[in-house]
């Protein structure tokens, strides 16, 4: 007698495919250690047929200078494991500030080393291309972060173009807790430190709930504010010429791919 698993044959079929769920785009993120924010705000912010993926890169829970600059040495293994046979259309270096203290040049050639089908960007690209895009010159910043960081943030923006009327900072080491500081304190912080003549508020560090609160910000001081979530994915997203207008996360996602320095002139189908 046959034994059945060895006689076993499926019929012939013909099988029907189609692009998938994520057949928008699908755009890699790569996330810190003890991150506990990004990944919640980009699946919030994924439109229809988009796909975020994420991969962890190594890193320590202290976010000090000295940190921050070992977050390079796992980078190109961490994005070379992120879809590597699908290939995301964007991978992104989820960190502002490890960003500044490296240098973005340097994250992205990380990240084309581990990745080199894919377009890399970091998420202080994508905060320097919204405030260019929203028409910001003069801006106030405000961080979770140390003094040490804060420091090297207002240079960076301010080689960038950007006249910094002020930065303030809530000096916390550890990422876990800036998970933990509440929206609602979020959005006092940033009123507090907002200035009539500023053009607008960047709250920075994609380790922080800003998008809970950004649309009440921006209701309450009558102009942009830039979150460093909000600001990556709009980047990513108009780099594919994905236009959709979120609502709900700001006056930025009204800015199509035209706006963009790298966005696609046509809306990806």
């Amino acid at each position: 007698m046959d034994d059945p698993i060895t006689a076993l044959r499926s019929e012939a079929r013909t099988v029907e495919f189609d692009r998938g769920t994520h057949w928008r785009a699908k755009l890699g993120f790569l996330i810190n250690t003890n991150e506990l924010v990004v990944e919640n705000n980009l699946f919030r912010m994924a439109p229809e047929g988009v796909g975020v993926y994420m991969t962890r890169n190594r890193t320590s829970k202290h976010i000090t200078v000295a940190e921050l600059a070992k977050h390079i040495e796992t980078m190109a293994d961490a994005a070379s494991v992120l879809l590597p046979e699908v290939v995301p259309d964007v991978i992104a270096y989820a960190c502002t500030s490890g960003t500044i203290v490296i240098g973005e040049e340097r994250v992205m050639a990380e990240i084309k080393r581990g990745a080199p089908g894919s377009q890399a960007t970091t998420l202080v690209t994508g905060v320097v291309n919204a405030l260019r895009a929203l028409g910001a010159s003069r801006i106030v910043v405000g961080t979770p972060y140390l003094d040490e960081v804060n420091a090297l943030e207002a240079r960076f923006l301010a080689e960038k173009g950007f006249d910094v009327l002020d930065i303030q900072g809530l000096n916390v080491e550890h990422g876990d807790a800036m998970g933990r500081i509440t929206p609602a304190y979020i959005k006092e912080f940033a009123l507090s430190i907002d200035r009539p003549e500023a053009d607008a508020i960047f709250i920075s560090c994609g380790g922080i709930r800003t998008i809970d609160v950004l649309q009440e910000i921006e209701e309450a001081c009558g102009k942009p504010v830039v979150a460093s979530n909000q600001a990556m994915m709009w980047d990513c997203l108009r780099r594919v010429g994905i236009d959709d207008n979120l609502s709900g996360f700001g006056r930025l996602f009204e800015i199509p791919s035209a706006g963009h320095p790298d966005g696609r002139s046509a809306l990806a189908q």
